[in-house]
């Protein structure tokens, strides 16, 4: 495990310490734990990106002609306001 040293404004160690003790763990694990967050974002959002890249138009509307022309199911409707030309 590596240590390092952070420069945090005060109201941020203070707002961190509260959320911590809040959650039940230490300002160690809040922190190790945002950090894991953060990063596993950053790298959703890169394999997503590379996935998109490998995507083909025309497999896109292949699979989209397969999708039924029927109603949607009671519950699953648009709102009014989200409708096209609305």
């Amino acid at each position: 495990m590596t240590a390092l040293t952070i420069r945090l404004p005060n109201s941020v160690h203070e707002s961190i310490k509260l959320l911590a003790r809040k959650d039940g763990i230490s300002v160690n694990q809040f922190i190790a734990s945002a950090a894991a967050e953060k990063m596993a974002s950053f790298q959703t959002l890169d394999y997503l990106r590379q996935e998109a890249a490998l995507g083909k138009r025309e497999d896109f509307e292949k699979f989209l002609k397969l999708v039924p022309d029927a109603p949607p199911l009671a519950g699953d409707e648009l709102p009014a306001s989200k409708k096209r030309g609305k």
